[in-house]
């Protein structure tokens, strides 16, 4: 598909690229960039392998800026990326788009967007918008789920909390990777080496750099609290360990007493005078119940119960 750039973005019908007076966007296959590229005339030889698209970024060349997209999937994080690249200079952009999700963005743009100025650097902004457009509600919806775990670890509801929280943070993580690569782009473009843009809307790449900026900064806090919960965790988890371990000493405590009671008159020695006695064995269990007593108070007092 080939589009023009004027008052809105609309579909049209290139005969050649040769001295067109407006701008374009050409969204074709691999495929047909292999066996095309030169009526483009940009001056490339370029050659890529989808399956080696790793990163999102830029590369200027004499002639020429040419970069890839790798965007995490904001449906099935970390399982899916969509993956494209460009080619773009003074006349336009071409984008090679095996996916279909770079088209998917401009024929939003073709049904929404009118512009009073048009020109290239306005409809990269428009497509680098719409790629983040909505990952503020997603950052927010994150947030509240860090806030009910953590709620959730202080009342001792934790139990599946801590696997949810590491899908999350590894969600961020690929969210502030992605973000960290779109700003260098949008930086990239901002700088202008080869003098593609004008100068007046260089702007617009500046306010992309504001707003992937402010993202990557939520995920990057985000990320902290993420390790603040997972510490809070531990921290549970440790307090709860200390009450057993201080039960364990208390029960301890009270039975080792009467353990050596057991063990004294548990020797069967023929002269013990007690054996005899016909209130020896009521005294014993007497004994035994005031320990328990006295250690139950002393522990009380302690706060150890």
């Amino acid at each position: 598909m080939y589009y023009k750039i004027g008052e809105r973005i609309e579909p049209f019908e290139p005969k050649s690229f040769d001295n067109i007076p407006f701008q374009y966007i050409a969204v074709i296959s691999s495929e047909e960039w292999i066996n095309s590229n030169r009526k483009f005339n940009m001056g490339i030889e370029w050659d890529f392998n989808f399956d080696e698209i790793t990163s999102t970024g830029a590369e200027v060349n004499i002639d020429s800026l040419t970069g890839t997209f790798c965007i995490p999937s904001r449906e099935v994080f970390s399982e899916k990326y969509y993956k494209f690249a460009f080619a773009l200079d003074e006349k336009g952009i071409v984008f090679v788009d095996d996916e279909g999700f770079a088209s998917k963005i401009i024929e939003r743009l073709v049904k929404t967007k009118k512009y009073i100025n048009p020109c290239l650097e306005k409809f990269l902004y428009d497509f680098l918008e719409s790629i983040i457009h909505r990952d503020y509600k997603i950052l927010e919806q994150f947030e509240l789920k860090l806030d009910t775990m953590e709620e959730e670890i202080l009342n001792g509801e934790n139990e599946d909390s801590i696997k949810e929280l590491s899908e999350i943070r590894s969600h961020i993580r690929d969210l502030r990777i992605h973000y960290a690569q779109m700003l260098d782009l949008s930086q990239e473009l901002e700088e202008n080496e080869n003098e593609f843009f004008s100068e007046n809307n260089e702007r617009y790449f500046h306010l992309v750099c504001q707003r992937v900026q402010t993202l990557y900064d939520m995920t990057t806090s985000l990320s902290e609290y993420t390790t603040q919960i997972r510490d809070l965790n531990q921290a549970q988890i440790d307090l709860k360990q200390n009450k057993i371990m201080t039960i364990l000493t208390v029960i301890t405590s009270i039975f080792m007493p009467l353990t050596l009671i057991a063990g004294w008159y548990g020797m069967n020695f023929v002269y013990m005078p007690e054996f005899q006695s016909p209130v020896a064995y009521p005294i014993v269990i007497g004994v035994s119940i005031l320990i328990v007593i006295v250690s139950l108070i002393f522990f009380k007092k302690k706060k150890w119960l």
